[in-house]
């Protein structure tokens, strides 16, 4: 394969003094690609360039942050088929999984741009005593100014444009930080936004070693960051944050609950989906399947049998559901987390084998509360079944994680619905589907160890900005 080479961005201008960085197919193991790697005086620069730009960035019209959104989308519907191959290459991404970030990614800027000619604020009564009788109040949101953002490398498109959106529809001046093994995606972001009428400084998108990017976490002059990647990197990052805000979408180990009522063939698609698409490389993938015991046996044949057929291999063929790993080192992990459940007691349904960085589609029963393929993220093609016999008892044990971020949970009765609604701790419910879906205008984020925040693009703007008070006084 001939390498292509990418340049990064520092405020606004291509930036490669270097080739440092090599982008590995995933697939193959070979060098794709070679991009720019920044130092810590690239950072340095780049923060000095957000922090000018925010008045810039402030004062744009709400037309010309749209414009710019908009020329995005644009390139990127002209560029889409170049963006779903990187995919393929840098994430190991199958072909139709990376159709459907590139779909997702134009969704996303086009939801920004609609927010960005949005204004946020209100009216305020002050007449609620005497004392407020004779003034006016309203209030507007203000951007929070220069922000640090650092994307990881399973949704190297759409996690990034979760950040940068965003920021241009709220005004504010941004850092991103694209995860080292996937930044092309982010580079050809750049590239698009290299070509609107930001102010100059607005933005830079750098690849960096953690240790040059420390700044974007500890410098006072960013006032926000925006991190999703493992929860010991994230929460790590917030105690060193100083007096920013902080946003954290983290890991997961998802449930997926099946009551009695549930039609089983409707549900197996779903929870196949869910539970290995991008070889389970998500936060929100199903992991961990709860099935009403009336259903188990016929549920647990079905899916066996499904989780085998699937394709894996290439992931620029068409017909391939599974893809590689991002790395040798997380596959080599998912292996053993894998063995240990099985020495622990838990019965091995259907795969765990290896070939290179491909692992299959696993089904595991009965697998041990504390096994780490139970209680820990696997961020990989692995579920765990297992039998409930009472619906409350589902949801105690769907709520026995450390994590929280999304919950499915199959039943059509409204009761139950509801219930898990309210007692289900997770940012997110979603009924007769998997906790893998999601849609990009939706308020999506964790509890407990899985963040803090919300991302989805109105609700991004709003971490993004802050309310700003006016009070008049009446003169007699």
């Amino acid at each position: 394969m001939n390498e292509d080479q990418y340049p990064a961005y520092l405020a606004g201008e291509p930036y490669g003094p270097n080739a440092d960085l090599e982008v590995l197919d995933k697939y193959t193991g070979q060098v794709a690609a070679r991009c720019a790697l920044a130092d810590a005086d690239a950072i340095e620069r780049a923060i000095a360039a957000a922090a000018g730009a925010a008045g810039p960035m402030r004062r744009m019209k709400a037309y010309q942050r749209r414009a710019v959104l908009e020329h995005c989308i644009r390139r990127f519907r002209q560029r889409s088929d170049e963006l779903a191959r990187w995919l393929c290459i840098e994430a190991g991404k199958p072909i139709r999984d990376a159709r459907g970030e590139v779909a997702r990614l134009i969704d996303t800027f086009g939801i920004a741009a609609d927010e960005a000619v949005r204004p946020g604020g209100q009216v305020l009564a002050m007449d609620i005593s005497a004392r407020g009788g004779s003034h006016r109040g309203m209030w507007k949101r203000v951007p929070v100014g220069p922000c640090a953002l650092i994307s990881p490398f399973n949704f190297p498109l759409n996690l990034a444009a979760h950040k940068v959106a965003p920021a241009i529809a709220a005004g504010c001046p941004f850092i991103l930080k694209p995860a080292s093994a996937t930044p092309i995606g982010a580079l050809l972001l750049g590239q698009a936004l290299a070509e609107t009428d930001l102010p100059p400084g607005a933005f830079s998108v750098l690849p960096a070693r953690h240790e040059d990017a420390r700044p974007l976490v500890s410098d006072d002059r960013l006032k926000l960051l925006s991190f999703t990647g493992s929860p010991e990197v994230g929460w790590e990052l917030k105690a060193k944050a100083g007096m920013k805000k902080v946003v954290l979408e983290l890991g997961g180990n998802a449930a997926c609950i099946v009551d009695a009522d549930t039609d089983i063939e409707d549900c197996l698609e779903r929870v196949i989906f869910g539970a290995f698409y991008q070889s389970g490389q998500s936060c929100i993938s199903v992991q961990r399947l709860l099935v009403h015991t009336s259903l188990y046996e016929p549920l647990r044949e079905r899916l066996v049998q499904k989780a085998q057929s699937l394709r894996s291999g290439d992931p620029k063929l068409e017909q391939t559901f599974i893809g590689p790993i991002i790395s040798d080192a997380e596959a080599d992990r998912i292996e053993r987390w894998i063995h240990e459940a099985v020495d622990a007691g838990a019965r091995l349904l259907c795969g765990g084998g290896r070939e290179g960085r491909i692992i299959e589609a696993t089904v595991l029963e009965d697998v041990p509360p504390d096994a780490r393929a139970a209680c820990r993220e696997v961020f990989g093609p692995v579920v765990n079944i297992e039998r409930f016999d009472d619906f409350d008892e589902a949801l105690e044990r769907a709520n026995d994680s450390r994590y929280g971020i999304q919950t499915g949970v199959f039943t059509r009765d409204i009761d139950k619905a509801m219930r898990a609604w309210d007692e289900l701790e997770a940012g997110g419910v979603l009924i007769n589907d998997v906790p893998a879906w999601r849609i990009d205008h939706v308020p999506y984020g964790g509890v407990k160890e899985s963040g803090i925040g919300r991302e989805g693009v109105p609700w991004a703007i709003e971490q993004l900005t802050e309310p700003k008070l006016l009070v008049i006084r009446d003169r007699e």
